[in-house]
């Protein structure tokens, strides 16, 4: 997947396809952008401490030449030449790895599935609490929350609309934003999902009179 960049066209674009959808509802529609739901640090230690184990036992096998090759190198050889060679080696290719770790595709190798929807949910939840969308007037804000690193999106629906709207309706909504995060089309697919979301929320909350817009209409793009 090429890295995801949002430039200030692709904003515009989002901020009014927001506006547009909910021309035609009173409910409030919010999205966010994050790079990734979590640092994912413990999974990514572990991966480089397993590698530099690895590393070490099959070296192990090979002690006896690696010793002569230090041999031959060094006029004043001692064992202590072995264990340090051992030592910084392991060091080493432990540290690679866990840079290696950083990459995006090797961090959703690593790190379990549920523990990367985990952290996404608990990510998106603690957005929709910061954002207010879960205190609008009749409670009919929904989020639209997007993790590149994981691939995943999260569409939380406040209490008002979950009454009369079921989660399965939304899926389908998801999962054309999901296709698009892997198609490296996550403008366009987030973009008419978003008119998606205003119809079907129009056909339950269409718009009334004296409507105020209580959220903002930009997309958030979050850091951490």
């Amino acid at each position: 997947m090429a890295k995801i960049n949002l430039n200030k066209e692709n904003l515009e674009e989002i901020k009014k396809a927001v506006k547009e959808a909910e021309s035609k509802t009173s409910g409030e529609i919010a999205t966010a952008f994050i790079r990734e739901s979590d640092n994912y640090a413990i999974y990514e230690l572990i991966f480089a401490v397993i590698c530099g184990f690895l590393y070490f036992t099959i070296m192990m096998i090979f002690a006896k030449p690696a010793a002569n090759l230090i041999k031959n190198m060094l006029w004043d050889y001692t064992v202590d030449h072995l264990l340090i060679f051992y030592g910084f080696s392991t060091f080493l290719v432990a540290a690679i790895f866990y840079l290696l770790a950083n990459f995006p595709f090797i961090d959703r190798l690593i790190v379990p599935g549920s523990v990367r929807r985990r952290k996404v949910n608990e990510r998106a939840v603690r957005h929709f609490m910061e954002s207010g969308v879960y205190n609008t007037k009749d409670r009919t804000g929904i989020l639209i929350f997007i993790s590149a690193l994981e691939r995943r999106v999260e569409l939380l629906a406040d209490r008002g609309i979950s009454e009369k709207i079921p989660r399965e309706k939304w899926e389908g909504i998801v999962n054309h934003i999901t296709t698009g995060i892997k198609a490296n089309k996550l403008v366009e697919h987030l973009t008419g999902s978003i008119r998606e979301c205003g119809d079907l929320l129009a056909e339950h909350f269409p718009i009334q009179p004296g409507d105020v817009n209580e959220l903002k209409d930009n997309i958030a793009v979050l850091e951490k």
